[in-house]
């Protein structure tokens, strides 16, 4: 739908939403579109041009099986939302629910900002990038809604975890 409720029209007599994904294409070089992002004559509305997106549906293999498959809407926001669910199970060693709820930034070309969650980082981390020039962002707003599923071979199970910041819920049968 790209924004909520897409276009906001309705098909008359058919019951669903217009989407309005025409506002990833460049309507105009230079210009954001809803999201902040900005194109150019590569993503102009034109026959054989691609729009702007930041889709990430994301299958993370281990040993060639599946171990982790990820995604999440949230526009420009969606690469650094993934790639931080990813790293905290990777790196941080956060199991999939914890990975999902932790606090999350994201920083774009324009505006040219580190947006970021409460508790997304530490008083001295938050400092140092100030003292450095960094224009910082602490938002109220929802970095993305994540919905993953983490394939536990030790277990034999699948795990499922659902964003708390969105809607969605982990279930199984």
């Amino acid at each position: 739908m790209n924004d909520s409720y897409g276009c906001k029209v309705v098909v008359e007599g058919a019951g669903f939403l217009l989407n309005n994904e025409m506002d990833d294409f460049s309507a105009k070089p230079g210009v954001p579109n809803l999201y902040g992002l900005v194109g150019n004559e590569a993503n102009a509305i034109a026959p054989g041009k691609r729009m702007l997106s930041s889709m990430t549906p994301t299958i993370v293999l281990k040993d060639g099986k599946p171990w982790l498959i990820v995604g999440s809407p949230g526009g420009p926001q969606i690469i650094t939302t993934v790639l931080q669910i990813v790293l905290n199970m990777i790196e941080n060693r956060m199991n999939v629910q914890e990975a999902v709820d932790a606090p999350r930034f994201h920083h774009q070309w324009l505006p040219d900002k580190i947006a970021f969650e409460k508790r997304a980082f530490q008083t001295d981390v938050i400092e140092r990038l100030s003292s450095i020039g960094h224009t910082l962002d602490e938002t109220g707003s929802i970095m993305g809604s994540v919905q993953a599923i983490f394939f536990d071979t030790k277990h034999g199970l699948l795990l499922g975890a659902s964003d708390p910041r969105g809607y969605g819920e982990a279930v199984g049968y």
